[in-house]
């Protein structure tokens, strides 16, 4: 299947509550560039890795005043135990009936040991201030993707 939409498409409005219960509005983020990385399941390896990646060049992020959220289907109560394990201080937003996933072409059929079955497909995109989206990254390597970002934002 995959991300039907384009760069420079307005990205797609949503919803969503974090860790704490917060709701989260992204066009509330306008005037800022965002990043949304959409992953699979918590405290899991490779989403593990990923995390860890954004948590080790967060304030790199923050310092150019770029807001990063991860979003997955997993509940609030699974993001807040996954933020504290690996001290993840960036926004983690659950998707638990997977709709944004679905509206950003995130969701879709994936295979494990053969079984084939619906799930979000690693994809990061940035959107600017304007709300569009600027960048898309599919089938994203979960090591040292958040250097990658750095570094096509010129920040790294």
């Amino acid at each position: 299947m995959g991300v039907s939409l384009k760069e420079g498409d307005l990205a797609p409005d949503f919803e969503l509550k974090d860790s704490q219960g917060n709701v989260h509005r992204l066009s509330a983020y306008r005037g800022k560039t965002v990043v949304l990385y959409f992953y699979p399941k918590d405290d899991t390896p490779g989403c593990t890795a990923e995390a860890c990646s954004f948590r080790d060049r967060y304030d790199q992020f923050s310092q150019h005043g770029i807001e990063v959220f991860g979003i997955s289907p997993d509940t609030p109560e699974s993001h807040s135990k996954f933020a504290t394990k690996y001290g993840l201080p960036m926004i983690l937003l659950s998707d638990i009936d997977h709709k944004v996933a679905e509206a950003y072409g995130c969701w879709g059929e994936k295979v494990m040991y053969g079984k084939k079955y619906l799930g979000v497909l690693r994809t990061t995109f940035i959107i600017d201030p304007e709300g569009r989206i600027q960048k898309i990254y599919e089938n994203v390597k979960p090591q040292g993707h958040a250097d990658e970002l750095l570094k096509d934002l010129a920040i790294a």
